[in-house]
């Protein structure tokens, strides 16, 4: 499982955001996702702990505290959703034009 951390300053670095979780337990992985077209970060992250028991103090410890100026939301995760990806799902249709049998 991992847990959700948001409303992070666009400064925190993965050490830091390590350190802070490694008061309550072993952080096993810390991602920052970045946009892909500025490189900035999102502003939330996922950290992965070692056991659930220490994802859970370390939730119910961190949850609303204030870090780096900001109100910290961390919960766990929720699973990526299928977002249908490049092939099928609604895309609209196109419209008709070509050849037209009444034209000739």
């Amino acid at each position: 499982m991992s847990i959700y951390v948001g409303n992070l300053s666009y400064e925190v670095t993965q050490d830091a955001l390590s350190a802070v979780f490694a008061e309550y337990g072993s952080v096993k992985r810390v991602q920052l996702p970045t946009d892909r077209e500025t490189g900035r970060l999102r502003g939330f992250a996922f950290v992965e702990m070692s056991s659930e028991d220490e994802e859970t103090k370390a939730i119910e410890a961190l949850d609303g505290a204030e870090w780096l100026g900001r109100d910290l939301k961390v919960n766990k995760a929720k699973p990526k959703e299928d977002r249908g990806g490049s092939f099928g799902g609604n895309r609209g249709g196109g419209g008709g034009g070509g050849y037209n049998r009444n034209r000739y």
